[in-house]
């Protein structure tokens, strides 16, 4: 039986169709019960397929698959690759081994955040980047001097995440051995006469894996892991039950968390690593890089904002509120906030001006406006700094996984 083809619009017409549909568009669609879509990255997808509470249930008790295609993903090629990516970015990527994976941030020049993102290194001098922004004019601005390529491949790679404690067992009964792969490492099996890349990585904070393939061969793939899945309740999610899981986690999201450095129209809506609390992966000793010399003068000043996690009395989700100091004085803001079913906790992530983070922590409150029969009713609630991430289970981490 031939694969099935996705349908893509005509080009030329590019004007009916603002938002394009990604490859696996037919299975989504036609598992979208709500009919409930949403933009990403000039795509259309899913934000809930049925029932949010058993879309995130499935994320921490069986396993799921989320459509990661409109992810924006770049391909960096050239001896100079490594040397390239160690100027851009703050890790040093010549120490990622082939066949690695690591996270990753880039800066302009005065140390400000413009993206975030994995970088797979594929071969010695062949990498991929994949963020949540479009940055090629930046790339290639960047690349000057380098003996590199840099292009655009979103089009090119399909991809979807197998998540959940029963993603290794869904994997093993689809014929795919990931026994021996440990977090942030990935591996290339035959697939449909193509090729399946799978890396073990993830954005739930969980056991779980990405997949890669060539959209040719992406429908036959979601069929094969719905087949092999069926026994472990497979099912897939949309944008808000990963949102939740996300925040259990206390993984950040461009746009969301943090503002793009070359998008802020306010001087001081931008962060800095130290700021959102990625300072630990800027390698010092690596040789310069864009970016260094502001941060270095950052760490002998001092920050303005600490990022946080925060538990918060109650069980009232704190969406972008504001958390005060003593219930008068603003220190801060919430960027992403639930009530987490998992941990039975209420767990926000926040920016707090410093000292306010740490020194003088002891007295936080959030204003929180609560509907209550269509009126809303003002709640202060008090709240704690705590550790991120909230929820870290050791499965993620066990290799071979536990046959769950």
């Amino acid at each position: 039986m031939k694969a099935e083809k996705p349908m893509q619009p005509d080009p030329r017409q590019h004007y009916l169709t603002p938002l394009r549909q990604t490859t696996f568009h037919p299975r989504t669609a036609a598992a979208n019960r709500l009919n409930s879509w949403g933009p990403w990255g000039g795509y259309t997808t899913v934000l809930e397929y049925d029932d949010l509470a058993m879309e995130h249930s499935a994320i921490r008790n069986a396993a799921t698959v989320y459509d990661l295609c409109p992810m924006v993903k770049y391909r960096v090629r050239g001896p100079e690759a490594a040397a390239y990516l160690n100027r851009l970015t703050v890790r040093n990527a010549a120490k990622l081994p082939v066949g690695a994976v690591h996270y990753t941030i880039w800066c302009d020049d005065a140390g400000h955040i413009i993206d975030d993102g994995t970088l797979f290194r594929l071969g010695e001098a062949d990498f991929r980047i994949c963020c949540q922004e479009r940055h090629l004019p930046w790339l290639l601005d960047s690349a000057f001097g380098f003996e590199v390529s840099v292009a655009e491949e979103t089009e090119e790679i399909a991809a979807l995440s197998l998540q959940g404690p029963c993603s290794f067992a869904v994997l093993k009964a689809a014929g795919f051995d990931v026994a021996a792969l440990k977090p942030f490492r990935m591996a290339t099996f035959g697939f449909d006469g193509g090729e399946l890349m799978i890396s073990r990585t993830g954005f739930t904070g969980d056991l779980g894996y990405e997949l890669w393939i060539a959209p040719d061969h992406a429908l036959a793939l979601w069929d094969c892991l719905f087949e092999a899945g069926a026994p472990w309740g497979l099912r897939p999610i949309g944008t808000q039950a990963l949102d939740l899981a996300r925040t259990e986690a206390g993984f950040i999201i461009t746009n969301l968390d943090f503002v793009p450095a070359h998008q802020a129209v306010r001087e001081d809506r931008v962060r800095s690593p130290f700021e959102m609390s990625l300072d630990w992966m800027i390698d010092w000793n690596k040789g310069h890089f864009t970016g260094r010399r502001a941060l270095l003068a950052e760490r002998e000043r001092g920050s303005r904002w600490a990022f946080v996690g925060l538990d918060i009395d109650g069980n009232v989700s704190a969406e972008h509120a504001i958390v005060y100091h003593d219930r008068k004085r603003e220190v801060g803001q919430i960027t992403a906030a639930c009530w987490s079913p998992t941990l039975k906790r209420n767990i926000a992530l926040a920016h707090l001006e410093r000292p306010y983070h740490a020194g003088k922590s002891d007295n936080l409150w959030v204003e929180v406006y609560a509907m209550r029969e269509l009126q809303y009713v003002k709640l202060m609630l008090r709240a704690k700094v705590c550790d991120r991430p909230f929820f870290n289970p050791d499965r993620r981490r066990a290799t071979p996984p536990g046959p769950f």
